[in-house]
C-alpha cells in the first residue's frame, strides 16, 4: 500500500511544527516529548499559529500536494495501470468542459450551491488535466471559470455552504495553476477569495455556522482554510484566524464520529462532510506540516470503515436520514485506507468507482466533483481482506444503527440494516425501527430517501423545523408512514423521542439487534420493542412486541419494496425482481394477511413520486390485554425457508445470544 506521506508532506517544516508543539505543551503545563502527539481537542494558540505561518516555506502548489508531486502525477498516470483509467476520466471530462460557457450566478431558491459545486468540479478537473498533460488550454479554461465566479456580486453568504465550496474551488485553482495564471487574473481571483470568501465570516454577520455540529462545520471551515492558506502571503492574519477557528470548532462536528466512526446524517452526508474534513486535515498537513491534532478526534480513525459497513451486497447503502441509496466514487475512503493501513475499508468501492470512471463525459453537473482526488489518494484494493471486517456491527452512538450480513464475499449474501435514534436528529426522518434488506444481489426493503429541499421550500413550507407539528412531517418521505416500521393508530412517531439499541449480538448463531422504540410511540403504547435477527438458513426475522395499547387500536406493519408483488390477501406474499425472489411470511398474529399500498403516486402535491415501489403491509388490532405480538420472516429465493417451529418467536427482550 502506498505510504500516507506520498502527497501530504510536501513543504513540511518540521522545526516549525516542533516549535508549535512545544508551545502547546508548555502552555498546558506539559513537558514536550519526542513522540508527543498534539492534544485533542487542538489547543494551539493564535500566537503559536502566527509563528508557524511565519516560518512556513511557501511554495506552489501547496494545497494537498507539493511541487515535486506534479511530476509524480504524470508518472503515475503513465506508469501505473490502476491510475490510467482515472487520468483518462479526468481528461475526458476536462475536454468536454473546454467549450462550455462558465457558470453564471443563477440561484435555485435560496441556494447558489449548485453553481459552487460546478465550479469545484470544473476547476479541479481542468487543473488536474493541466498537470497530467502540461497543456495550457486546460489552465486557460479553468482561469475563465474562476474569473466568472470572481465577478459574482457575492457567493451567497446567507447560505454559507455556497461560499465555502466556491472558496475551495478558487483556492485550488489559484494554488494549483498559480504559474499559469497571468498577474491580473491572479489579482482578481485572490481578491475574490479574500473578500467574498475568507474575510466574510471574520468581518460580517455571516458567521452563524461557525459552531455547527453537523456537516456545515466540516465543509465551511475547510473552505475558509483552503482560501486562507492559498493566499496566506497576502493576508497572513486571515490564515491564522481561519485555521484557529477551524481547530476550535470543527471538533464540534467531529464529535459525531465517536465512538466507532458512524455518521448520524447517513452515508450521503458522510461523503459530503467527511470529504471536506479530510481535505481540511490534508491541507493543514501539506501547508503547515501537521494536522495540529485535528485527526485525533475519537472515532475518526475508524470512520473509513463506515461506507463499507453500510453498503449492502446490492451496492445500495443503508440510506437513513436525508440521502439516496446510491454510492459514488469515494476518494476519501482511499485516504483513510492508506492512513490507517486498512485496505479492507475499500470493500464495496470498486463498482461505484468504475461506474464513475466509465461514464460518459459530463461538463455540466457538480456530481463526482472530487473524482480527480483519486490521482492523489487512490489505493490498491487487491489485498483487501474481507475477514477483517465484521459481519455484525452496531454504531453505539447517539444515532444508533445496526447491520447484519451473512458474508462479505458472497454476492448473494443477506444484509439487513436497522435504524434507531431520533426523528429530530440531524436530517432526521420518522424512521425509528425502519430497516433495509438485501438478498440475492438486490435490495428488497428500501428507504425512499430524501425529498427535494427546493421542492418543499419553494412552496413556503417549513421543512427544517423538527417540532411535532412541523410541516416537515407532512412530507411523505420524512414521515413514519413511508418507512419500514410500525404505525400505531395512523399517528406519526414522536419527533422528540429517542430510541436505543438494547440488545445486540454478533454471535455466529442467531445474531440479532433489539430496539426500544417506546419513546417514539409515547402516548400511543406503553412499550414497543422491535428485534431483527439473521437466521442460520439466511432468513431474516422481524419480531415486534407492543404493550399498553388501547384495545381496538390498529397497528400497521409495513415494508416499501421495488419488488413486484404476487397476490395479496394471504399470510404469505411473494416478491420478484428479475430472476430473484423474496417470500414474506406472517407468523404472528394468526389472523393477519398481506395488503398492498401504493407508494409510487405522490400522496400530496408537494410530494415526489416514488416510481417502481409499493408498500407491503398488514394490520393488527390490539386485544383487550393491550399486548400485540407481530412476527414476519423474510426468505430469499435462494434459501430454503426455516420451518416455523424452529424459529425463535420469544419476545425480543427475551432473546439471548
Amino acid at each position: 500500500m502506498q505510504s500516507r506521506q506520498t502527497f501530504s508532506s510536501a513543504g513540511i517544516r518540521l522545526t516549525a511544527v516542533a516549535a508549535v508543539l512545544a508551545s502547546w505543551m508548555v502552555g498546558a503545563g506539559r513537558t514536550p516529548a519526542a513522540d508527543d502527539t498534539p492534544p485533542y481537542p487542538p489547543q494551539v494558540t493564535e500566537q503559536a499559529l502566527r509563528e508557524l505561518v511565519a516560518r512556513t516555506e511557501l511554495r506552489r502548489p501547496r494545497l494537498l500536494m507539493g511541487p515535486g508531486d506534479v511530476q509524480r502525477l504524470r508518472q503515475r498516470a503513465e506508469g501505473e495501470s490502476a491510475f490510467r483509467p482515472v487520468a483518462r476520466a479526468v481528461l475526458r471530462d476536462a475536454d468536454a468542459m473546454l467549450p462550455v460557457p462558465p457558470v453564471e450566478r443563477i440561484m435555485q431558491g435560496r441556494r447558489l450551491l449548485g453553481e459552487s459545486r460546478r465550479v469545484v468540479r470544473r476547476v479541479m478537473t481542468l487543473a488536474m488535466a493541466h498537470h497530467l498533460t502540461g497543456d495550457r488550454k486546460y489552465a486557460d479554461r479553468a482561469g475563465r471559470e474562476m474569473l466568472a465566479a470572481a465577478a459574482f456580486s457575492d457567493w451567497n453568504p446567507s447560505h454559507f455552504l455556497d461560499v465555502a465550496e466556491m472558496t475551495f474551488a478558487l483556492a485550488i485553482g489559484y494554488d494549483w495553476l498559480f504559474d499559469q495564471l497571468d498577474v491580473a487574473t491572479r489579482q482578481t481571483i485572490r481578491t475574490a477569495i479574500l473578500e467574498k470568501g475568507v474575510r466574510v465570516p471574520l468581518d460580517t454577520k455571516h458567521a452563524g455556522w461557525t459552531r455547527a455540529r453537523n456537516n456545515w462545520g466540516q465543509v465551511c471551515h475547510a473552505g475558509m482554510v483552503a482560501g486562507a492558506l492559498a493566499v496566506m502571503e497576502d493576508d497572513a492574519e486571515a490564515a491564522v484566524q481561519s485555521v484557529h477557528r477551524a481547530l476550535g470548532n470543527v471538533p464540534l462536528s467531529m464529535a459525531m464520529y465517536a465512538p466507532k466512526g458512524s455518521y448520524p446524517e447517513g452515508p450521503g452526508y458522510w461523503s459530503y462532510g467527511t470529504t471536506y474534513n479530510v481535505l481540511l486535515i490534508a491541507m493543514l498537513e501539506s501547508v503547515l506540516g501537521s494536522s495540529l491534532g485535528l485527526d485525533q478526534a475519537p472515532g475518526f480513525d475508524q470512520t473509513g470503515a463506515y461506507p463499507a459497513l453500510v453498503t449492502g451486497p446490492s451496492g445500495s447503502t443503508f440510506n437513513y436520514a436525508d440521502g439516496g441509496a446510491g454510492r459514488g466514487a469515494e476518494p476519501a475512503v482511499h485516504w483513510f485506507a492508506a492512513r490507517y493501513g486498512r485496505p479492507d475499508w475499500l470493500l464495496g468501492d470498486a463498482q461505484p468507482r468504475q461506474r464513475a470512471l466509465a461514464a460518459g463525459a459530463d461538463a455540466e453537473s457538480g456530481s463526482n466533483r472530487f473524482l480527480p482526488l483519486l490521482m492523489l489518494w487512490m489505493q490498491d484494493a487487491s489485498s483487501a481482506d474481507a475477514v477483517r471486517m465484521p459481519l455484525h456491527w452496531t454504531s453505539d452512538c447517539k444515532t444508533p444503527i445496526c447491520v447484519h450480513r451473512s458474508s462479505w464475499e458472497d454476492p448473494n449474501a443477506v444484509f439487513v440494516g436497522l435504524k434507531a435514534g431520533s426523528p429530530s436528529g440531524p436530517h432526521g426522518h420518522m424512521d425509528g425501527g425502519s430497516f433495509v434488506l438485501d438478498a440475492d444481489g438486490v435490495r428488497w426493503a428500501v428507504d425512499l430517501g430524501a425529498e427535494s429541499y427546493h421542492r418543499i421550500e419553494s412552496r413556503g413550507m417549513n421543512f427544517w423545523s423538527m417540532a411535532q407539528n412541523s410541516e416537515r412531517w407532512r412530507v411523505f418521505r420524512q414521515s413514519s408512514h413511508s418507512h419500514n416500521t410500525l404505525v400505531i393508530g395512523d399517528a406519526l412517531q414522536v419527533a422528540a423521542g429517542h430510541t436505543k439499541v438494547v440488545r445486540f449480538s454478533d454471535a455466529a448463531v442467531f445474531p440479532h439487534s433489539v430496539l426500544d422504540l417506546t419513546p417514539v410511540y409515547a402516548g400511543q403504547a406503553g412499550a414497543v420493542h422491535r428485534g431483527v435477527a439473521l437466521l442460520a438458513g439466511g432468513d431474516v426475522l422481524v419480531r415486534d412486541r407492543l404493550t399498553g395499547l388501547k384495545p381496538g387500536t390498529t397497528v400497521r406493519w409495513g415494508m416499501v419494496t421495488p419488488g413486484s408483488p404476487g397476490a395479496a390477501g394471504q399470510r404469505s406474499l411473494a416478491l420478484r425482481q428479475g430472476d430473484a425472489s423474496l417470500r414474506l411470511q406472517i407468523l404472528l398474529p394468526a389472523e393477519a394477511v398481506w395488503a398492498l399500498s401504493d407508494t409510487a403516486k405522490p400522496r400530496n402535491e408537494w410530494d415526489s413520486p416514488n416510481p417502481g415501489t409499493v408498500m407491503t403491509e398488514f394490520q393488527a388490532v390490539a386485544p383487550e390485554s393491550g399486548v400485540l405480538d407481530l412476527a414476519v420472516v423474510l426468505t430469499p429465493g435462494s434459501r430454503q425457508p426455516t420451518p416455523p417451529d424452529q424459529i425463535n418467536l420469544e419476545a425480543p427482550l427475551d432473546w439471548k445470544p
